[in-house]
């Protein structure tokens, strides 16, 4: 049976704390508000909590191979930012015609390209789209009708790709070239219960996803065939994505948001926007770092 424990709460108060993901070399986690447009990072071992202003809003990022750089999706697009000099790198804008997206969820996949899809704000529903951005610096459009793409992960062999068109309430699985970053074969996973809408996502070394449910104050444990295995009920509503770390790779850090929500609904819910981080007897996989074959400026 899956055990996770509650060890410690990181009281940060995001608006949308979003975009978690574990530096195994740095023993830290990194996170975005996307809406306060600020960058953390957080060591376990010293509990240090460091945090960065941004030129805009970022929504997912990765770190980057030999490098103190990260590869961002910011809200108008990929760039190089550097987060100790302020530095920025423009690599390519998205949807420039299309005022009424930016970029959302993201992660870099094992074999070292960032994917960020694009979600809609204003205007029409299905605008938006999942990008990937290669070795080569080059952006390529993989899925497109999307609203609000999210829960983008692999499997460990990295033969499956998972993702979600949040609203829709449907995970789907893709067959994946690893070599190639092609996707095919489109299945539907599962459909979450009504008003449980699936957000960030992991998977752990067994292959479970890990699904961090907005509006539905929980986490959920699916098996690789879409079956519930394990619930982690949380005291808010609006978690938003999970990574696991740690020296074992076993404590999940859980980001969550009190965006849209009523001084009634945040007064029932002080702890909304905070980072908790829960020990469990699961290990997750190391998060990868973005790897690119041409000099970075």
């Amino acid at each position: 049976m899956v055990t996770a424990t509650l060890v410690d709460t990181l009281k940060v108060e995001n608006e949308l704390g979003e975009g978690i993901i574990w530096d195994a070399a740095g023993a830290a986690v990194w996170w975005t508000d996307i809406e306060g447009s600020i960058l953390y990072r957080y060591c376990p071992q010293n509990k240090q909590l460091d945090q960065w202003a941004l030129p805009e809003r970022l929504g997912s990022f990765a770190l980057v191979t030999n490098s103190d750089q990260l590869i961002c999706g910011f809200a108008s697009g990929f760039a190089y930012y550097n987060p100790f000099t302020g530095a920025i790198q423009w690599l390519s804008k998205i949807e420039q015609s299309n005022m009424g997206t930016r970029l959302n969820d993201g992660r870099a996949d094992r074999q070292g390209r960032f994917w960020a899809g694009s979600m809609v704000e204003s205007g029409e529903q299905g605008a938006g789209a999942l990008y990937c951005l290669d070795h080569q610096l080059q952006v390529s459009s993989k899925i497109s009708g999307l609203t609000i793409p999210n829960g983008l992960c692999w499997s460990p062999d990295s033969a499956i790709m998972y993702h979600t068109d949040t609203p829709t309430r449907r995970i789907y699985r893709y067959d994946f070239d690893a070599t190639s970053g092609a996707i095919s074969n489109q299945s539907l996973l599962l459909q979450t219960e009504q008003d449980c809408f699936p957000d960030g996502s992991t998977v752990d070394a067994e292959g479970y996803i890990w699904s961090a449910q907005w509006a539905a104050s929980r986490v959920v444990r699916y098996s690789p065939e879409g079956e519930i295995d394990f619930i982690l009920p949380l005291h808010v509503s609006q978690p938003t994505c999970v990574a696991f770390g740690g020296p074992d790779l076993n404590m999940l850090f859980i980001t969550t948001a009190y965006q849209g929500m009523t001084p009634d609904a945040r007064k029932a819910e002080p702890e909304a926007g905070n980072v908790f981080i829960f020990q469990t007897d699961i290990e997750g996989i190391a998060d990868p770092r973005f790897q690119s074959l041409l000099r970075q400026e």
